[in-house]
């Protein structure tokens, strides 16, 4: 199989704060807007690629600032969500969409299969395989770590505005979820949705079925609202806002 990226390319991955102590692992599945050179544009403009159907908006610097604050490793995806989405099952629904809010991706049109693969092991798998090893790393000799998956979400979807400020998103594992939703409840001017606006009980979601769930670990995503972390100030000033909640409900999971 020809090998999809090449030099110059940025890696599938990016490990920050690499030696951090907290029993916490952070990750953010759609860090980046980056694009291989062999796939050039994947025929829709900048401005496009730099919405929201190209990654999470301020997710990657809002993890970065709570990776610092609490101390945590974080693993970040390196690449758009429009060349392989890191959090939907390879070949399956909307892993390489052809169209996202609207917006048609002519690269992504009636591939084969051998050229969904090769996104895959260039981009996907790399991503996956790097969470495993820093998780095997950490929860040596039986230690107790918790998983959380940093996202972000449009204001508006499907003509929606959507009034929750953030959200936690999980599955049937209640031990970091409910005392996350509950400390950050402690916030009278936040609006928190359970498992809202999307949720994690929904077949596509890979990321939390295929790591944290496997090895019976603690664990949820968190959705801050893209308009509340445009900025690079304003994504760390939340992830700083978010750590006390994530620390506390951390403590609360493992304890």
């Amino acid at each position: 199989m020809q090998q999809l990226l090449g030099p110059g390319d940025p890696p599938p991955y990016a490990v920050f704060n690499v030696k951090g102590k907290a029993p916490l692992l952070l990750l953010c599945d759609h860090a980046s807007k980056a694009v291989p050179k062999a796939l050039g544009d994947l025929g829709i403009s900048e401005d496009e690629l730099s919405r929201h159907i190209g990654w999470d908006i301020g997710g990657l610097e809002a993890a970065i600032e709570l990776a610092s604050v609490l101390d945590a490793p974080l693993v970040a995806s390196g690449y758009s969500r429009l060349v392989i989405d890191c959090n939907r099952w390879p070949g399956g629904e909307g892993s390489i969409p052809e169209i996202s809010d609207g917006t048609h991706v002519p690269a992504n049109r009636d591939l084969a299969k051998a050229e969904i693969d090769a996104r895959a092991d260039a981009c996907f798998w790399p991503y996956h395989r790097e969470i495993d090893r820093q998780l095997d790393l950490m929860t040596a000799g039986g230690r107790a770590v918790a998983f959380l998956v940093m996202h972000s979400f449009t204001p508006r979807m499907n003509g929606f505005e959507r009034p929750w400020h953030v959200g936690v998103l999980w599955n049937d594992d209640p031990r970091l979820p409910e005392p996350l939703l509950a400390e950050l409840r402690r916030d009278p001017s936040l609006m928190v949705g359970d498992n809202e606006p999307y949720t994690a009980r929904d077949a596509y979601e890979y990321t939390l079925n295929a790591h944290p769930r496997p090895r019976r670990l603690p664990y949820c995503s968190l959705e801050v609202r893209q308009d509340l972390i445009g900025t690079s100030d304003e994504a760390r000033a939340w992830g700083r806002r978010l750590a006390p909640a994530i620390r506390a409900a951390v403590a609360a999971a493992l304890g």
